[in-house]
């Protein structure tokens, strides 16, 4: 819940657009004498905004501050909404993105002073698991451009870090070598570390570290009925300690369905603040475990409940059951350890132009430790990425090697952007990195705008009823392929955008392609040539079929054929939707 206080007319109407924009469900208006207002937002909601001065809502705020984990995050705009000021809780309480939020709504300008958000560098209380240890110091040394070593054995997918990979020697020669750097860091102090990993260790002297937690195990559970919460959370607890791995890497409880409301195991659930999750007796007991028993068996119809549990919670054939069952007096637990799985965006960049590009396609791109793509689209976003990013970029002509790398780094365990121009999935590279990848990765798409659309938004309405899009390149493609599938567009007399129509290398296709068209389409067919739609460079020429000049045409020009139906109005390519009110 936001809470929102004002104490002027302009702050009232401020919240008034804000409560539009979120709803009753998300925001609540407290009306009142400010100070009680800001203390009872403070302590009733997740986040406030304060229509005030920052300096009236520091001195509202200090009595109230307790600690940043717990502390909501604070937001001020000024009295006449150019700035949204993220006062309080920037990456703990939210603030940093709610300022952005409330910025958005009010068309104010957001005010960041987190030092890791205004140099877009990734903060380790930000990273998508729990972080702990020396976390300020590390920060301090990754924006001072220090040296500081991220080990990550395994590799689980992080943003980028500005930090060295630690590097596990081979040979003798390079463990002799690394032997020898770690006496040489003993005397000159080591550098600062930021280790993921889900086993509990300590520090070296003198290291700074910080100790990511990544989501890796999982914790099964059995109980006699009645057994106490208490006893769970100590049983799961010790097995835990005793094996050396981090309570902050568990995701879940497991158990068998006939667990489901156990009281003690439902309780120990909510403390960690970890799900439940309850599968079926029948399928724990086809999962193989190392210590089967006759009790569970006879009570709830499986051999195994926490070993088996753990396990399938775990990933079933590709987990590791690192702790096997241990026993109270009343509870059994287990612990699994699931296998890392890598992540790959697709990411579609538009266009070209950057107000084509998707919030979620820049998302992506800050997400990303590693970017593939063409080096001319890796250009056109290079100053989007955080520092550490590893880009990867290649030429023309090499999409099955990016994909291919791109996968081979997801199954690596990084965060692994894919760009391509346009929406990757539209004569793009999603399609040879899907057909490359396996169930062993993560896999997301990001849609972008395509050049058939941006080229259709300036000529004007070209795409206002059934159409098609064919690509004339014949690299991939036998033109006898393409040249039927251009028959069967004439022939059901769908509008048509050509891509990649027109190179030096490849000159003739794009006038075949019109011949065939006209065979079923008029000399007056209206005809639109887009060259680099939404870039600086843009041209645009609404013509006809016997008109169009091929020799404008190049590979950054998308060609639209209308159908029989397609007029020009007012200079512009309309394409009927086929009601009857427009006949």
């Amino acid at each position: 819940m936001i809470g929102m206080v004002a104490a002027t007319a302009a702050g009232r109407r401020g919240c008034e657009r804000l409560a539009a924009a979120w709803g009753p469900a998300r925001s609540r208006l407290y009306v009142g004498p400010v100070r009680q207002c800001v203390e009872s937002a403070f302590e009733e909601c997740d986040h406030v905004v304060a229509f005030l001065a920052t300096g009236a809502t520091v001195r509202l705020l200090a009595p109230l501050l307790a600690a940043k984990e717990t502390d909501p995050g604070v937001v001020t705009v000024d009295e006449a909404h150019r700035y949204a000021v993220a006062l309080l809780g920037g990456h703990a309480g939210g603030a940093n993105a709610l300022a952005e939020e409330v910025a958005a709504v009010l068309g104010a300008e957001p005010v960041v002073t987190t030092a890791t958000d205004a140099v877009s560098m990734t903060a380790l209380d930000t990273l998508p698991y729990p972080a702990e240890g020396e976390v300020a110091a590390v920060t301090r040394a990754l924006l001072d451009g220090d040296t500081v070593q991220l080990r990550a054995e395994p590799q689980w997918p992080l943003p980028p870090l500005p930090a060295e990979p630690w590097r596990t020697p081979g040979t003798a020669a390079e463990h002799r070598e690394q032997e020898h750097e770690q006496e040489q860091e003993q005397e000159q102090g080591r550098p600062p570390l930021v280790w993921l990993t889900d086993e509990t260790r300590d520090p070296h002297p003198g290291q700074d570290t910080v100790f990511v937690r990544p989501p890796s195990l999982v914790v099964g559970v059995g109980a006699s009925r009645g057994a106490p919460a208490a006893e769970v959370l100590a049983l799961v607890r010790g097995a835990l300690a005793e094996a050396g791995l981090a309570g902050k890497s568990v995701t879940a409880l497991a158990t068998v369905d006939a667990k489901a409301s156990e009281e003690g195991i439902v309780a120990a659930a909510a403390h960690l603040g970890v799900e439940l999750r309850t599968y079926p007796a029948q399928e724990l007991a086809r999962v193989a475990v190392p210590n089967p028993s006759r009790a569970p068996l006879e009570a709830v119809g499986t051999p195994s409940v926490a070993e088996a549990a753990a396990l399938l919670a775990a990933g079933g054939a590709t987990a590791e059951l690192v702790v096997p069952k241990r026993k109270s007096a009343m509870a059994t637990a287990a612990v699994a350890r699931r296998r890392p799985r890598g992540r790959l965006a697709v990411v579609g960049l538009g266009p070209g132009a950057r107000d084509l590009l998707t919030p979620r396609a820049a998302a992506e791109l800050r997400a990303a430790a590693v970017v593939v793509g063409l080096d001319q689209y890796v250009a056109q976003i290079r100053d989007l990425l955080r520092p550490g990013t590893r880009v990867l970029e290649s030429g023309l002509g090499a999409e099955e090697e990016r994909a291919r790398t791109a996968v081979a780094e997801a199954r690596a365990g990084h965060a692994v952007a894919l760009v391509g121009s346009g929406d990757a999935g539209v004569y793009a590279m999603a399609s040879p990195a899907l057909a490359e990848a396996a169930d062993d990765i993560d896999v997301v798409g990001v849609p972008g705008v395509t050049a058939a659309l941006a080229a259709a938004a300036v000529l004007g309405a070209p795409l206002g009823h059934d159409h098609v899009s064919i690509s004339l390149s014949d690299l991939h493609t036998p033109w006898e392929v393409i040249e039927r599938r251009v028959r069967a567009a004439a022939e059901s007399d769908l509008v048509v955008t050509f891509y990649n129509p027109r190179s030096r290398g490849r000159d003739w296709q794009l006038p075949k392609a019109l011949a065939v068209l006209a065979e079923h389409r008029g000399p007056l067919t209206p005809v639109g040539v887009v060259h680099a739609a939404s870039r600086p460079d843009e041209r645009a020429e609404v013509t006809t079929l016997a008109a169009l000049d091929v020799a404008t045409v190049d590979m950054v020009t998308v060609v639209t054929v209308g159908n029989s139906a397609t007029r020009i109005v007012a200079g512009r390519m309309v394409t009927p939707r086929g009601y009857r009110w427009q006949r």
